[in-house]
């Protein structure tokens, strides 16, 4: 009897990625480039300073005999170093609050468990069970409505972590409305990256690209917004056709065995008696007021990762209050702990993947680039070897380094930080715009998202949905290759219109 192939885990993945990594170390030799301050301002006006690499700086550490130097990885390092052994626990405690990996791990733990209190009072199934009551089966509007929002949002603010415990709430109900969890991820997850992914005021991609590049800030606004329409309304699209398939067939999903786990819970045709009490639309004004709170505070003052995972916090106790309060599902003081510590629990893996996914960067030497690394030598062989091409073609070898790219730095500021500096004058020597280099970066660094395995947001949606990735990425191949094309198609436009 022929044995059933079983798909490799997302950790399993990142293993062999790290051995793959190790052996490049053993292989490539590492390099460094020199650095610099440069000063920008933001589209609020204010002044940002980043420290970043000079290009054409780079050189090869040297050995002894004044040759390249091959600085291997060992299997073991003691006294807090980085070998292959030491990935997961390194890459975990690596970085600070501010973002990867630690900061980012604190963050899904922190908001899985501040909507783990509020999903408890069930006023968001009660809420949206009336909703969809009184549109009497017209629901299949809030699938365009939810994602377009979701773009925005990702456009204007960044929208990534924010999505996380959306989904927790979304995946379920789009379950009971007789979709899939695949349907949950695009109106969530999906919607943000497109958004990010072609923003004109993203302050924690775009602009950061723009500034570092030497671009003026929020320029060719034109030119992403159209782009951002017009992306927004093809992952619409696709979005309606694959959930019209399965709300007609829902056994075609291929997350309909998973989605049992949620399928009987949230079933509509058991909730028609629920009732939608005033202690339910306390909790759903606390949760709106909360999120209207974050997005002024991240357009209006940059909060990031710490001031919105205490934001989350603040909802999520007072949601509870209101929950033992007025006794929703009989709700007690205690369960607002419990309830914590669930939420916190079902995105335990998720946390966990960041850290790996930071290992890998950390067994290749890092991603600083005024440090010796095997990533800052391929980086200057990528931008070597653009030098002679035709300039369209440059630009295209551009978006493609920097999708690829994304998958070691996933972070959209940190990654802009790194190659923007390079790609930059880079595109000033082949004949491509400085403009179309942010284009091609933020283009290669948001539609990935939705796909590598090192993304811990994408790793915690996909736990949300009892999904693993393998069985996403099968799915989303398609998707991606036609987000690649027309992707593609924007970048070399901007080359032959001379985006400025």
């Amino acid at each position: 009897m022929k044995k059933k192939f079983n798909m490799p885990d997302t950790y399993v993945i990142i293993f062999f990625v790290v051995i793959f990594a190790a052996i490049l170390t053993h292989t490539v030799p590492v390099g460094k480039f020199q650095m610099e301050k440069v000063t920008y301002i933001t589209e609020t006006g204010a002044e940002k300073t980043k420290v970043v690499p000079v290009a054409g700086s780079f050189a090869y550490e040297l050995n002894e005999q004044g040759e390249p130097l091959v600085k291997g990885v060992k299997f073991f390092e003691p006294g807090g170093n980085v070998g292959v052994a030491n990935y997961v626990f390194e890459g975990i405690t690596s970085g600070d609050k501010w973002g990867t990996a630690v900061g980012v791990i604190a963050f899904i733990l922190i908001t899985g468990g501040a909507f783990g209190i509020i999903l408890r009072t069930k006023a968001v199934e009660a809420g949206l069970f009336s909703l969809i009551k009184k549109t009497k089966g017209s629901e299949y509007l809030l699938l365009p409505i939810v994602f377009f929002f979701f773009s925005l949002g990702g456009a204007v603010f960044g929208m990534g972590e924010e999505a996380i415990p959306f989904a927790m709430v979304l995946i379920p109900i789009v379950i009971g409305m007789g979709y899939d969890a695949i349907t949950g991820i695009l109106i969530t997850y999906v919607s943000t990256q497109i958004g990010f992914a072609t923003s004109w005021m993203n302050p924690f991609s775009v602009a950061i690209a723009q500034g570092v590049a030497g671009v003026p800030v929020l320029s060719g606004a034109g030119f992403r917004i159209a782009m951002w329409i017009f992306f927004t309304g093809l992952g619409i699209a696709f979005t309606l056709r694959y959930a019209k398939r399965v709300k007609e067939n829902p056994e075609s999903s291929i997350s309909y065995e998973t989605d049992a786990y949620y399928r009987s819970e949230f079933s509509i045709e058991e909730h028609q008696d629920m009732e939608f009490k005033l202690g339910h639309k306390l909790v759903l004004a606390i949760v709106v007021l909360g999120m209207a709170w974050i997005i002024y505070g991240v357009v209006k003052f940059g909060y990031f990762l710490p001031e919105i995972a205490t934001q989350f916090v603040i909802m999520g106790v007072a949601s509870g209050i209101v929950g033992v309060i007025f006794k929703l599902d009989d709700m007690r003081i205690n369960d607002i702990a419990s309830s914590f510590r669930k939420g916190a629990e079902d995105l335990i893996g998720a946390a966990i993947v960041v850290g790996m996914a930071k290992g890998i960067v950390l067994v290749l030497g890092g991603a600083e680039a005024g440090e010796p690394s095997v990533l800052n030598t391929v980086l200057n062989w990528v931008a070597t070897g653009l030098s002679g091409l035709p300039s369209a073609i440059c630009a295209w070898v551009m978006y493609i380094f920097q999708s690829i790219f994304n998958f070691f730095v996933v972070s959209g500021s940190g990654q802009a930080a790194l190659t923007m500096p390079i790609m930059a004058p880079l595109s000033d020597l082949v004949g491509v715009p400085r403009q179309v280099a942010v284009l091609a970066f933020q283009l290669g660094d948001g539609f990935t998202n939705l796909i590598v395995p090192t993304s811990g947001i994408l790793i915690a949606i996909l736990g949300i949905a009892k999904l693993d990735w393998i069985v996403w990425a099968k799915f989303q191949l398609k998707f991606q290759a036609v987000l690649f094309f027309f992707g593609s198609l924007f970048v070399i436009a901007g080359v032959l219109m001379n985006l400025q």
